[in-house]
């Protein structure tokens, strides 16, 4: 079965094409195996969430219709800027806006990182960059250049927020431009297509823009979130797609949320991190470490790019996987994240996965395969 979403529609439907779904996650409801999600041009602003897996012989194929035409974005536009002081501008946003997951009081941080606790996964994007985050309304005013970024020049380009009782206030300067007048976003979901529940196999998605997610740090001992990504499924396809501007990883092929052990030495600060890496191995097996049930993904012909931990990365998740023909570039360019899981490619256990033909350039670190890198 063929469904169809077009968010330009007139009204809401039942995914034909006379009838069209506005929104790409009531087609990922309904989608069985076999069936094709063809997706009109525009942009989505929703966070996909795939409800049934498909088969080795009857995936669920998510399209684009248009190359590059659709876009699934993890920000919502803002208009009611008003101006506060100089080239800086406010905003308030309703922290219902951001239901149980506010970027602007989550921080950057967890196990394997090392630049302190400063950092939001929020983000503010003046035409489709991501502009700095300054440590206090006076940084934010005053907005000196960045000594560490790669682009120092567009590193005066600073937000700082705070929170005032349900509000999230959002300052920005905006160095002399009107943000009324300019494309403006703030990132507000934390994933764009990933699906909560594990074991939802056989997914391709095919020709999307995929970008703006407020994604968690992501280390190998922790839940790895990513804009996009399978979250410990198998035989997963991302081809042809451009995925940027994530404030932590683009695609993750990584682990699963385990409870008990998930940011261990930082929460409790009573296991050495390498004894954790040993606790994931012992734990990813109990909790169902097979071939025949994780992994075996390809990863083709994508523009990963402007993302500040990894393009791709993953612990365990992407074990037989196949990762060819990628573009990853402009990785940790910014410089407000630091730790040891940032690299164009992140992998830990990248057991007998095949990289080939991937350009990969202005990263802090091209391909970094990690514990368990045996073929």
């Amino acid at each position: 079965m063929i469904l169809y979403v077009d968010g330009n529609a007139a009204r809401d439907g039942n995914g034909t094409k006379e009838m069209p779904y506005q929104s790409i996650n009531d087609a990922a409801q309904a989608a069985m195996p076999g069936d094709e999600v063809l997706v009109a041009p525009g942009v989505y602003r929703e966070y996909v969430n795939p409800k049934h897996p498909g088969r080795e012989d009857a995936r669920i194929t998510y399209r684009s219709t248009q190359p590059l035409g659709a876009v699934i974005t993890g920000a919502e536009e803002v208009k009611d800027w008003q101006l506060y002081r100089d080239t800086v501008w406010v905003c308030r946003i309703a922290n219902s806006v951001f239901g149980t997951y506010n970027p602007y009081t989550t921080y950057v941080y967890g196990d394997w990182y090392f630049a302190g606790k400063t950092k939001h996964t929020g983000a503010v994007f003046l035409n489709d960059k991501m502009m700095y985050e300054a440590s206090s309304l006076e940084d934010c005013l005053e907005a000196k250049p960045s000594e560490c970024s790669w682009e120092p020049e567009f590193s005066v380009y600073q937000w700082f927020s705070r929170q005032d009782g349900e509000e999230t206030v959002i300052y920005a300067n905006f160095q002399g431009k009107n943000p009324n007048e300019e494309k403006v976003e703030i990132n507000v979901r934390r994933e764009c297509f990933l699906p909560s529940e594990t074991g939802v196999d056989y997914i391709t998605v095919s020709g999307f823009r995929i970008d703006k997610a407020a994604t968690t740090w992501a280390p190998p001992a922790a839940y790895q979130d990513g804009m996009i990504g399978p979250h410990w499924s198998k035989g997963w396809i991302i081809e042809d797609c451009e995925i940027s501007n994530s404030k932590c990883a683009g695609i993750s092929l990584g682990k699963y949320l385990d409870p008990d052990n998930d940011h261990y030495f930082t929460t409790k600060h009573v296991k050495s991190p390498t004894q954790m890496e040993r606790d994931a191995v012992c734990r990813g097996q109990y909790h169902g470490w097979l071939k025949e049930k994780v992994g075996s993904h390809i990863i083709r012909r994508c523009n990963i790019h402007h993302c500040e931990q990894g393009g791709i990365i993953g612990r365990m998740g992407g074990v037989f996987s196949l990762i060819e023909d990628n573009h990853i570039h402009h990785i940790n360019n910014m410089m407000e994240l630091g730790g040891a899981e940032i690299a164009g490619i992140k992998m830990h256990a990248a057991i007998d996965v095949t990289f080939r033909r991937n350009y990969i350039h202005h990263c802090t670190m091209g391909i970094w395969c990690d514990w368990e890198a045996q073929g």
